[in-house]
């Protein structure tokens, strides 16, 4: 793998002058063209770290594991959405040219890839397009979700026959969009109220935006549910029924989960969270597949079946963060409860953000519940049929992570966070914007490399009958 140079906010060539930045730039320039060899065969590795990370929940979901195999052997940007702890224990070896104090406590996503994004009606009534999943939410240095965004650029473009030469340039304009947008968080309360919605987006983005005006409430319960009353789950190999002692424990587990809600928030209806139904969901997601995850059915704000509302509980484990900066988040900014920092890590990262957003725990385990909106969009990057299109969308991505930065700060809690992030960023990168820009794009140039063959010797590995979890 490419080594980045070890720069660290003493150094103070970085402050005056950034000669070391510079060379750090020309050492990677030269470095580039070997960026390719630079990947390392690890079969024994990678299928260790598979099993070790998989293994926890082969009892109570080997179903959901075998899934999770099959979709991570499907291509290497999938493997590398359902690999973040291989990416974060790489990380404890990568530093970067623009590190400071500043920028090394930020509150990350933790998961940063195409996939997790799209579009969503907020709290406010705006459909807006944004980050929609924090279960890796944690503190570390900037950096970790700019190089993993940058490095899930590189694996779609790839997949979508976008040439080398064209996913370098992609990802810079991606890293400068980030850069710039900080810099205009700097010095205002921009990001406040910051969010891309149709009117200041185009492209598949904007597509992605004007789809959530076109969903409604019923034909998204119709998808789900059957139109009896009172309302059920539809029985499907993906809605699975539960036992009654599961159903009582959930049904129990409800009352922590709306006392975690603040009162401000609470709907008014006091009949709102009478639960209609409870199903195990199956086939969700990528990285979490494995976990229990359950779609609750609750009465909603009347006794219509019309507004009927589907929770989301999924269960919530340490996050892969952790791996490359142990211990850099307390546990008591999440009263040691991993719901609880799911939680907080969406609200930190977005604004108008769901006011159902709680959680509880169940039988020992930790639980993130939220609404399952009948008003969101996947974003879908195989619709990014051209450079062109591409190149308009990462703009827009490094646009929305500038915002989860700079809204997370003190901005979000001051008592948490205390500086400004997108000042730090901004203070950083200003003057040295190309090398910034080389510097990630030489990472994820890199690490996509290492990826490529990472999963090549998964799916021998699987395909010779490992065992993965």
């Amino acid at each position: 793998m490419l080594p980045l140079c070890p720069l660290f906010s003493s150094s103070p060539a970085f402050h005056s002058a950034g000669k070391l930045t510079v060379l750090c730039v020309l050492v990677a320039a030269a470095l580039a063209p070997l960026a390719a060899d630079a990947a390392t065969a690890r079969q024994a590795y990678v299928t260790q770290e598979v099993y070790t990370q998989n293994h926890p929940y082969a009892a109570q979901l080997p179903q959901e594991l075998f899934t999770k195999m099959d979709k991570m052997a499907l291509s290497p940007f999938m493997f590398f959405r359902g690999t973040a702890h291989l990416y974060h224990k790489d990380m404890r070896t990568v530093s970067s040219a623009f590190l400071t104090s500043g920028t090394s406590l930020v509150w990350l996503d933790g998961d940063m890839h195409l996939q997790n994004f799209g579009a969503v009606l907020n709290s406010a009534g705006n459909a807006v397009f944004d980050t929609n999943d924090f279960d890796e939410g944690a503190w570390g240095p900037f950096n970790l979700d700019v190089y993993r965004l940058a490095t899930s650029i590189q694996l779609a473009a790839k997949e979508m026959g976008v040439s080398s030469a064209d996913r370098d340039s992609l990802v810079r304009t991606f890293a400068e969009s980030y850069s710039k947008k900080m810099t205009d968080f700097k010095g205002s309360d921009e990001e406040l109220g910051y969010g891309l919605s149709s009117s200041n987006t185009s492209g598949v983005v904007q597509d992605t935006v004007n789809k959530v005006a076109g969903n409604t409430r019923s034909s998204f319960l119709g998808k789900y549910t059957t139109s009896a009353s009172p309302r059920r789950f539809q029985s499907t190999a993906e809605l699975i029924a539960v036992s009654s002692s599961t159903s009582s424990a959930i049904a129990t587990a409800m009352s922590s989960y709306i006392g975690s809600i603040p009162a401000s928030k609470l709907p008014a209806s006091a009949n709102y969270f009478n639960i209609k139904d409870i199903r195990l969901k199956l086939g969700s997601g990528t990285g979490s597949l494995g976990r229990y995850r359950y779609w609750i059915l609750v009465e909603g704000a009347s006794s219509s079946n019309s507004d009927d509302v589907i929770l989301e509980m999924k269960e919530s484990v340490a996050s892969a963060v952790n791996l490359s900066n142990q211990n850099t988040m307390p546990a008591s900014v999440y009263n040691s409860h991993f719901g609880y920092r799911v939680v907080r890590s969406l609200k930190a990262q977005t604004s108008y953000a769901d006011p159902l957003a709680g959680y509880a725990s169940m039988s020992g385990k930790a639980f993130f519940l939220r609404e399952k909106s009948a008003f969101a969009e996947d974003f879908d990057y195989t619709l990014l049929t051209s450079y062109g299109k591409w190149s308009t969308a990462v703009d827009y991505f490094g646009k929305a992570l500038a915002k989860n930065h700079a809204l997370s700060d003190k901005d979000y809690d001051p008592n948490l966070i205390s500086s400004s992030v997108d000042k730090a960023v901004s203070d950083a990168v200003t003057g040295y914007t190309s090398a910034f820009k080389d510097e990630v794009m030489y990472f994820a140039k890199d690490y996509a490399a290492q990826v490529e063959l990472d999963w090549q010797e998964f799916v021998k590995a699987k395909n010779a009958g490992a065992t993965l979890y």
